[in-house]
């Protein structure tokens, strides 16, 4: 019967040598992580000396280990959880708002489900079951749920602690048709002067408006950028000295747990780096901004709080919220100016220019989450048809 052969990162039976000068080999066949067999020896004084020598060899031989063998099937899922987090500190790829947007989606959807089964009892069913649960109540939920349980067993799965990922095997979510919603030029005049008329109020207690809610709706209206990418605006962004004036796009303001909101150097993707023609409207809002600036430096945000701090994309939101709320205006968010304008270039000029204008690195997105469908057929289509199939007069 032949020897059970080593497990990788193990080690065989210890055997001991007697060398001179009183000295005492201790040697043994570790396998290495690239399955490779390896003699591996320590001397010493003594028996157990060397033996102790030896075992220290080992573990620093250990050390070099691919991945954290401490993982096994057998481990509890909130293990991998702990795991999947760390590689992805490790990693540092991605923002901090999406690690933490991952955390949070795995503590307050997955965890309640699976935090009692070990991994080898989770498989296409018990995944399945539950993405399907979570998408009776919303599609959105079922999805980042999906996400972030692909991306913990992918992780699982190439560190060789499972087989497969049992995500891949799951039915296929169906995301509920909804069509874009956008503002009529009325709407976007009704919204202009109820917020006029609220930054001209006057109250009895707290600090007077300032101007910047309609001047950062202006912005938004102009662009088309994200509000996170309006509040991270400097001075040194603009260029309001030419014809028409330009804005640089080259950040965004992100609120971290335990950081604070701070602005990002660079926007959401690579793509959303950009330069934007301004048109007047929102070029006078900027002018206007600035000339009440009290800090002169080109990195000054031109959105900021009283403290000259950045303003939270969440406060902002929360805002202009309630100041429409109070006039009946319900249902209005940053995004939805954002789709406004890729609705309005989509129409005048063409679906890439809308793209273009908003940063996407595929129109697919845009005409799918962004552009609000016109109903009216081009009535040029009558006129072609007349020319094509029209009746002979009756002789």
């Amino acid at each position: 019967m032949s020897r059970p052969r080593i497990p990788i990162g193990g080690y065989g039976e210890v055997a001991f040598i007697q060398r001179g000068s009183g000295k005492v080999e201790a040697r043994t066949r570790f396998r290495d992580w690239d399955g490779q067999t390896r003699l591996v020896q320590a001397t010493a004084s003594s028996k157990a000396a060397a033996e102790v020598a030896l075992k220290k060899r080992l573990t620093q031989r250990n050390a070099f280990q691919p991945v954290d063998t401490t993982l096994t099937p057998d481990s509890p899922f909130t293990a991998l959880v702990d795991y999947w987090l760390a590689d992805l500190d490790l990693e540092g790829r991605i923002a901090p708002a999406t690690r933490f947007g991952y955390e949070r989606d795995m503590h307050r959807l997955v965890l309640p489900a699976f935090r009692g089964y070990a991994l080898r009892e989770i498989g296409v069913a018990r995944c399945d079951a539950l993405l399907k649960q979570l998408g009776k109540e919303s599609y959105a939920r079922s999805k980042r749920a999906k996400t972030v349980l692909r991306l913990a067993f992918g992780l699982a799965v190439r560190h060789e602690v499972i087989h497969r990922n049992p995500i891949d095997g799951v039915a296929r979510l169906y995301k509920p048709k909804r069509t874009p919603t956008a503002l009529t030029a009325t709407e976007v005049n009704a919204i202009r002067a109820v917020i006029k008329a609220w930054e001209q109020t006057r109250g009895t207690s707290g600090p007077n408006p300032d101007g910047q809610l309609g001047q950062i709706v202006e912005v938004m209206l102009g662009t088309s950028a994200r509000i996170g990418e309006v509040l991270a605006i400097r001075r040194r962004d603009l260029d309001l000295t030419t014809t028409p004036a330009t804005l640089r796009i080259c950040g965004t303001v992100i609120s971290e747990r335990g950081v604070g909101t701070y602005r990002q150097e660079h926007p959401k993707t690579d793509r959303s780096n950009r330069v934007i023609a301004l048109p007047t409207f929102t070029a006078e809002a900027l002018r206007r901004r600035l000339a009440i600036m009290a800090d002169r430096s080109l990195d000054a945000l031109v959105f900021r709080s009283r403290e000259a701090t950045p303003l939270s994309t969440a406060n902002v939101r929360r805002q202009l919220r309630k100041v429409l709320g109070d006039a009946g205006i319900e249902g209005v968010s940053p995004h939805m100016f954002r789709r406004t304008v890729a609705t309005v270039i989509n129409e005048q000029a063409s679906l890439n220019l809308a793209s273009e204008l908003l940063g996407h690195t595929d129109p697919k997105v845009t005409i799918e989450h962004y552009i609000q469908r016109n109903e009216h057929v081009n009535p040029l289509t009558a006129e072609l048809l007349d020319q094509a199939f029209a009746r002979p007069d009756d002789e």
